[in-house]
């Protein structure tokens, strides 16, 4: 059976075929034209319809280097269904290194939109209409905040089974069973009944290597499962994800010059040292320690810190030994393959 065709923007891409469409998102200052790129992939054959979005904040660039490579995977050739690929949604704040639109609005707390609204109004508007209405699954790509950098790892609703599936599908070690934001795409999604995942990993404003391998192996593993791409002949071990009791961020009780002692992925116990901030001379200090057991999934990459800035984000496992050493051995698979492609390319 032959695979329908779609269209956005009124351009239509029929079975077999791949086309870059532009949505148009009004003009600049200059009046020059600005756009949102959106590349379609119809399959010869149906199947799902999944987008694969990235930059909805614009400094967060990990995922539109994953959508890059994901799109020019050989792999890709054998798919089934559709895949739309969106690498920069908020165009505007990618042009500016900014994580928000022009109008200080957070476009992914703008959600569903409307054709009238503020800027980021519009702009969600329009990705709704024209990306979201048209899929039956999602995968949203994100990092930690400016400064901050974020452990591998999925943020779902678990609660529902298709998307607790595609969150263990994935292949990292951490999920988290996130809590929904009003106005953020996983919302306006969630309330069309549209599976969807979104992946944290890396720091924005920065390309993480291991980040953006994971990514792309995890979005692949994903469409595996929705049975778009054909199994995998790789003999590699799937990472088996846990998911997270909860978590939460560790914050400073004072400001000054901060120094981290412990990476991502680090157990620590409850009392541990994790870090120390200090006035520029060294006379005072303020020991940072874990107010409870877990890993460490997110830290603050910046020396300066003010009080009540967060600092670590730790996360709650029941068996927190057993996931640490997962991490360790996902780390390390990943390291040891930067390795071997170092002395290959």
């Amino acid at each position: 059976m032959q695979n329908n065709s779609i269209t956005v923007n009124h351009t239509t891409v029929h079975a077999g075929h791949r086309e870059t469409v532009d949505l148009p998102l009004g003009t600049l200052y200059t009046h020059a034209p600005l756009s949102m790129p959106v590349h379609i992939i119809c399959g010869k054959r149906p199947g799902p319809k999944m987008f694969i979005s990235a930059a909805i904040h614009g400094d967060e660039l990990n995922g539109v280097e994953i959508i890059r490579r994901l799109i020019s995977d050989k792999a890709i050739r054998r798919l089934r269904g559709i895949l739309i690929a969106i690498p920069v949604v908020n165009v505007h704040g990618l042009l500016h290194h900014s994580r928000y639109l022009p109008d200080r609005r957070d476009l992914n707390r703008s959600f569903p939109g409307s054709e009238k609204g503020s800027l980021a109004a519009r702009v969600a508007h329009v990705f709704m209409e024209q990306i979201v209405k048209q899929c039956t699954h999602g995968i949203d790509i994100h990092t930690g905040a400016i400064h901050r950098t974020n452990m591998p790892q999925i943020r779902a609703n678990l609660d529902d089974d298709e998307t607790a599936r595609l969150a263990h599908a994935f292949g990292v070690p951490v999920i988290l069973n996130s809590n929904i934001r009003d106005g953020s795409l996983r919302e306006a999604s969630v309330e069309l009944g549209l599976p969807m995942l979104l992946y944290e990993a890396g720091e924005a404003l920065r390309f993480d290597e291991v980040s953006i391998r994971a990514g792309v192996r995890g979005v692949k593993n994903v469409m595996r499962e929705l049975e778009m791409l054909p199994p995998s002949r790789s003999k590699r071990k799937l990472t088996e994800p846990v998911v997270a009791r909860s978590s939460s961020w560790l914050r400073a009780s004072y400001s000054g010059v901060f120094r981290t002692l412990v990476e991502l992925g680090t157990h620590v116990e409850k009392g541990k040292l994790l870090g120390i901030i200090s006035d520029p001379f060294g006379e005072v200090e303020y020991e940072i320690k874990a107010t409870l057991e877990g890993i460490v999934i997110g830290k603050n990459n910046l020396p300066l810190v003010n009080e009540g800035d967060a600092l670590f984000h730790l996360a709650r496992f029941r068996e927190v030994a057993d996931v640490a050493e997962m991490i360790d051995e996902f780390q390390e698979d990943y390291h040891d393959e930067l390795l071997d492609s170092s002395f290959t390319t």
